[in-house]
C-alpha cells in the first residue's frame, strides 16, 4: 500500500476517535444550553458547539476528498 492510502486511513480513524471522545461533552453543553437559555455562558457553549459542527463537517469533506484522491491515484 502506498503512503497516501495510509495517510487517508489514519486521518479517518483519528477523526472518528476525536469525534467520539468529544461527543459526550457536546451533549452536556447542549443540555446546559437548553436548560439555561439566557446568559453569557450559554452563548459561549453555543459557539463551541457550532465550532465542533463546522470542524466535523470540514473533517468529513477532507476525508471524502482524500478517498477520491486515493482511488484516483490508485486506479487511474
Amino acid at each position: 500500500m502506498d503512503l497516501l492510502l495510509w495517510i487517508t486511513i489514519g486521518f479517518i480513524i483519528m477523526g472518528f476517535v476525536v469525534l467520539t471522545s468529544m461527543k459526550k461533552g457536546m451533549e452536556s453543553k447542549l443540555a446546559f444550553i437548553t436548560a439555561n437559555m439566557e446568559g453569557e455562558e450559554s452563548s459561549i457553549k453555543a459557539k463551541s458547539i457550532i465550532c465542533w459542527i463546522v470542524s466535523t463537517t470540514d473533517w468529513g469533506i477532507v476525508s471524502m476528498i482524500l478517498i477520491v484522491w486515493c482511488f484516483h491515484n490508485h486506479f487511474g
